[in-house]
């Protein structure tokens, strides 16, 4: 049920959507004994829009969520293994031109072959399938695959979990794949704004991960807070409501044991 809800949610909830629709309503009400109640609503909805627009209120949003673990020292000792999440690689758009199409978050995979190469004992696990709620796809991990065995990737010590829908699904089934030990060191590689939600659900499941974080899309300085065009604000803004949901409802679910995992 979780995974069905969380998706139809967010189809209604992204922040520019839910401001139109209050907008719309306003303009409705305009036009019956509610009048001023609907002007109301188009100027809250209306100064909601300039806010977006015109604001770096998603990078205000997004850093937190960057910054929080930071990327593993360079000495790392070599560890047993390597987990990539899911969400690098558009696999229905892939299969449907034929060539391989990497989503914003991509260099999740890139990183990986990356690592592997650099520890080259360590497994390398992806964990990915089908999470589009509104159409049937193909598991991302059979894009991944072919993906990294064109590249060169270590097929030997390569295993792939193809069944999970969200990041829940990913820890759990990954966990009871390679049935970690206590004395084990395992790299967990994901978008550094997904980082913390992923940290966390790992640590309820009892599986201990170190954080590499990638793909960023902050600078982390001052040239955050510089002028970019208004597409680039709405999906900031997007992308970190939607995980600062997903924070909120994974610790009411109890999928996580703390609201904003921390180092």
């Amino acid at each position: 049920m979780f995974f069905p809800v969380s998706k139809v949610f967010w189809l209604i909830a992204e922040p520019v959507t839910v401001l139109v629709l209050v907008a719309g309503v306003g303009v409705a009400l305009a036009f019956t004994r509610w009048a001023r109640t609907g002007r109301r609503l188009s100027a809250l909805a209306t100064l909601g829009l300039l806010v977006v627009l015109f604001t770096p209120v998603g990078v205000a949003l997004l850093r937190p969520l960057e910054n929080r673990f930071p990327p593993p020292p360079t000495d790392l000792p070599a560890p047993t293994g390597i987990i990539v999440l899911g969400g690098g690689l558009e696999e229905a758009k892939s299969e449907a031109r034929g060539q391989t199409i990497l989503s914003e978050d991509g260099i999740r995979l890139i990183a990986a072959l990356q690592l592997a190469r650099r520890y080259p004992t360590a497994r390398l696990i992806f964990t990915g399938g089908a999470g589009n709620f509104l159409e049937q796809e193909p598991a991302e991990a059979i894009g991944v695959r072919k993906f990294w065995l064109d590249l060169g990737g270590p097929a030997d010590r390569m295993t792939f979990e193809a069944k999970s829908r969200n990041t829940w699904e990913n820890a759990l089934f990954t966990r009871d794949l390679v049935k970690p030990q206590p004395d084990e060191t395992w790299l967990l590689v994901t978008s550094a704004w997904h980082m913390p939600r992923a940290m966390g659900i790992f640590r309820r499941l009892g599986f201990q991960v170190t954080a590499y974080p990638v793909a960023y899309r902050t600078y982390g300085d001052d040239r955050d807070w510089l002028p970019v065009s208004a597409s680039d604000r709405i999906s900031t803004l997007d992308l970190a409501i939607r995980e600062w949901i997903g924070l909120l409802a994974y610790r009411l679910t109890h999928k996580t044991n703390a609201l904003f995992p921390a180092p």
